[in-house]
């Protein structure tokens, strides 16, 4: 279902009917909008391309959002019929937290389930700049495990005690579902949706797919490793502990270096999401 539009465009596309009206041409969103929004444009553009880059997209599903900056209620989401690696900065979507579209390029709408569990995360965490939600092959496998994710590897062991779990409801187009969403995330920056695929969050964009990369290659790895039938070897929960730490000890050399080597692999492959 695509979410509805604001008075303001339904009012512009009446008058789109007067022949009286003289229509100047747009300029272009980049000219239109500030630097830091048209900035989070490029990495979220960025980070769907990434996405499909490592194949856990869902066809024209599952969806990516970042907050605009300075504003508290708005975000930038993709736009309801564009495969990830067709997404640009242009076609990002702009959304309220009600579902009332505020600039749409493309004039496609957005998904309302991506509407629902993006802004339940955005209102219920002030510190969330961007949601990714994942339907991968891998990830929907392990959110189907009864024991959710191991701790298999070290890539695992980064999520020990910090990982949040939300049963499935059917599909997310019920708004009441955003309370239970807020309520099971609670203050973790990743969960399972059980029966359903991933989500992680973070206060940036880099931030967020850090945290999408390792749980997908976690749950890759539990399932190949619970493949074989072979006994499986858990490490001890203090390792366990200890190893998250170490992923979450600040000013980590890789937050500097790791997206921009990212947004060197897209520029050579196609640097489009730029436009």
């Amino acid at each position: 279902m695509t979410m509805r539009r604001t008075a303001r465009a339904a009012a512009k596309s009446a008058s789109a009917g007067r022949s009286s009206v003289v229509r100047m041409p747009r300029r272009p969103l980049k000219q239109r909008v500030g630097k830091e929004e048209w900035e989070t444009r490029v990495n979220l553009a960025a980070c769907y391309r990434l996405v499909a880059y490592y194949g856990w997209t869902d066809q024209i599903y599952n969806h990516i959002s970042a907050r605009v900056p300075g504003e508290h209620d708005r975000f930038l989401i993709n736009a309801y019929g564009m495969l990830f690696e067709e997404v640009t900065a242009s076609s990002l979507v702009m959304i309220d937290s009600e579902g009332d579209i505020i600039d749409d390029e493309t004039g496609l709408g957005v998904n309302r389930a991506g509407f629902v569990i993006h802004s339940a995360v955005h209102a219920a965490r002030p510190d969330a700049g961007c949601v990714i939600h994942t339907h991968s092959r891998s990830g929907m496998a392990v959110s189907a495990q009864k024991q959710g994710l191991l701790p298999l590897t070290q890539h695992a062991m980064r999520f020990w005690s910090r990982i949040a779990y939300h049963d499935y409801e059917g599909l997310a187009i019920d708004i009441d579902e955003r309370a239970r969403l807020a309520r099971d995330l609670g203050r973790h920056d990743a969960m399972i949706l059980r029966n359903h695929g991933l989500l992680t969050l973070g206060p940036t964009i880099r931030q967020a797919f850090e945290l999408i990369y390792y749980l997908e290659r976690s749950c890759e790895a539990q399932i190949d490793a619970m493949a074989g039938g072979a006994a499986l070897n858990i490490p001890p929960a203090d390792v366990c502990e200890r190893t998250a730490l170490l992923f979450e000890r600040p000013n980590r050399v890789s937050m500097e270096k790791d997206w921009p080597a990212l947004l060197r692999l897209l520029d050579r492959k196609d640097a489009s999401y730029r436009n």
